[in-house]
């Protein structure tokens, strides 16, 4: 017998059923558990490893089969205007140690560290330092742009006349700079090992960028079982979470 389309649509709506029906306990229970049906996380384009991210993505989906999980990766500012206005439930690296809100907790990951690079065969690479505005101006900055909607966005290193290229991700920023499209700067534990070996160079300007901290932030009230866990593995530093703090060098620096 060789069913008509809609029997065929009927037949696999069916299956579907009967999967759902098979899996509804224990799906119920995981609810009944305190176990969130959906956890929203926004991450700093700072600390996103893909492999970092797809451990912690492991973990989690062995530890809550019924959770949906999902991943969105911010800019500066962009991260707290996810946690704030977009119903994001925790955020690894909002900038600075202090919340926007009361109805969030922070803890602390550490700082990044900065150095101003351009490629090695740069026309400035070899000018004494420290380099005035006026020769750094004459080449374009390499920036990447604060992803904030609502929030005020955070403007990157330029000076006042300077050509500015806009890029979508550190990935391209590192690029651009080792092709020699312009200068900038980037976190140094991203940089060190081309610094190291000779395709970057650092220089000192006059106004050198500090520190960067930032933070791990969730919603006071509210949270389930999914995010509860999550908050522990940094704040305990477990090895699940190691891969995202590589980029302060030594953690809570």
């Amino acid at each position: 017998m060789t069913l008509t389309a809609a029997g065929e649509h009927l037949l696999s709506q069916a299956r579907d059923w009967l999967s759902w029906l098979e899996s509804m306990p224990s799906e119920l229970q995981q609810v009944n558990d305190g176990v969130e049906r959906q956890v929203n996380i926004v991450i700093n384009n700072l600390l996103y490893p893909p492999q970092a991210v797809a451990q912690l993505l492991a973990w989690l989906n062995e530890r809550y089969p019924f959770t949906q999980f999902h991943i969105s990766r911010q800019i500066y500012m962009g991260v707290w205007d996810s946690l704030l206005y977009e119903g994001f439930s925790l955020a690894i690296g909002v900038t600075g140690t202090e919340a926007l809100a009361n109805t969030f907790s922070l803890d602390p990951l550490g700082s990044v560290q900065w150095r101003f690079v351009m490629a090695a065969d740069h026309p400035l690479a070899n000018v004494e330092e420290p380099l005035t505005e006026a020769q750094l101006r004459r080449f374009p900055a390499v920036n990447i742009e604060d992803s904030a909607r609502t929030l005020t966005k955070r403007v990157a290193w330029r000076l006042p006349g300077q050509k500015e290229i806009i890029v979508p991700d550190m990935e391209t920023k590192i690029a651009a700079h080792l092709a020699g499209v312009g200068i900038g700067f980037l976190p140094k534990s991203l940089c060190q090992s081309m610094i190291d070996n000779q395709q970057l160079v650092s220089r000192v300007i006059p106004t050198m960028r500090p520190p960067s901290p930032l933070s791990l932030a969730w919603r006071k009230f509210g949270s389930g079982k999914a995010v509860e866990d999550i908050v522990t593995l940094f704040t305990q530093r477990r090895p699940e979470i190691s891969g995202f703090l590589e980029i302060f060098g030594n953690p809570r620096s």
